[in-house]
């Protein structure tokens, strides 16, 4: 119970703060930066070295790399039956097809399931990245530039230079020659700055006027973010007969609102940010309720 006031809590703090004026209208941007840089890092040396790798930890991998794909294909044939412009159509790509895996994802799975399970979370998070910086980048340089051209060079300096990917990877070879153990307080303190911050900071940058007239697209997008995407990587789960908490953490973090990671994206490449932003801030309030309902139908199966 303690963990959805917290969510609660911190929320409606960054609104409230926000919407007062009593902070200022760019804090969302250092806070991130220390989730990105420290946090996130930190939860992977917290929780990586210590997995059992086996083959069905390749799932929450392919799962959530499909769900991207399937996000995609799936905008694309709604945006050429509607006539949608390319820019439109890059714009729903990137609210529909991936997920917010850890501002949103981490505090929920910790909530439902217990901080224990956040490793294969962590996964299902750095896949998510990986996904978004290539099909995602892909999408928006079509929709949004002139040439439509995209760099491999560019895509890969992205991969290469985010944070919490360089964490990950750190985490998971550095530990084959190095015992972290004295360093597991360091880890749980900075580890437990996320959830908070994380969702303090998605309460600064929520926004909610001007959506009545963007009430299709956003439909639509939450449609396969919050249902159709869940109920994918649920089918691949009892198709190939994955159990467990392995699918359990990773049919949830399917089920997880539009990734704040998007706007910027759609801000960097002049995509609609208008609908981009709309569609973040409905998809969280939306999501909260909707992975409570994807929580009982988890467990009716698994």
């Amino acid at each position: 119970m303690i963990n959805f006031v917290l969510i609660a809590v911190c929320i409606v703090a960054g609104m409230v703060l926000k919407a007062t004026k009593s902070i200022h209208p760019d804090a969302h941007k250092g806070i991130n930066t220390w989730i990105l840089y420290l946090a996130l890092p930190a939860v992977s040396f917290k929780y990586l070295p210590y997995i059992h790798w086996t083959t069905e930890m390749l799932f929450p991998i392919v799962a959530t790399f499909l769900i991207s794909v399937f996000g995609f294909l799936f905008i694309m044939f709604y945006s050429k039956s509607k006539g949608y412009s390319r820019r439109s159509r890059s714009t729903m790509e990137l609210v529909s097809s991936y997920s917010n895996t850890s501002f949103i994802g981490f505090p929920l799975v910790s909530a439902f399931y217990g901080e224990s399970l956040l490793s294969v979370a962590v996964i299902c998070d750095q896949t998510m990245f990986f996904a978004l910086s290539t099909l995602g980048i892909i999408a928006a340089v079509k929709g949004g530039s002139t040439s439509g051209k995209v760099s491999a060079k560019f895509i890969l300096k992205r991969l290469i230079t985010f944070p919490p990917l360089i964490g990950c990877i750190s985490a998971l070879v550095l530990s084959q020659f190095i015992d972290f153990s004295w360093a597991e307080p360091v880890f749980d303190k900075l580890a437990a700055t996320v959830s908070p911050l994380a969702l303090f900071s998605v309460g600064l940058q929520l926004k909610f006027n001007g959506w009545k007239k963007l009430i299709p697209q956003m439909s639509v997008s939450m449609l396969y973010k919050l249902i159709l995407a869940p109920a994918i990587t649920l089918g691949l789960a009892l198709l190939v007969g994955i159990k467990g908490d392995i699918a359990r953490i990773t049919i949830f973090e399917a089920a997880m609102p539009t990734v704040l990671t998007s706007s910027i994206i759609a801000e960097q490449f002049r995509l609609n940010t208008k609908l981009t932003n709309l569609t973040i801030g409905f998809s969280i309030i939306v999501g909260l309720f909707t992975s409570a309902i994807w929580y009982e139908i988890i467990e009716y199966f698994f």
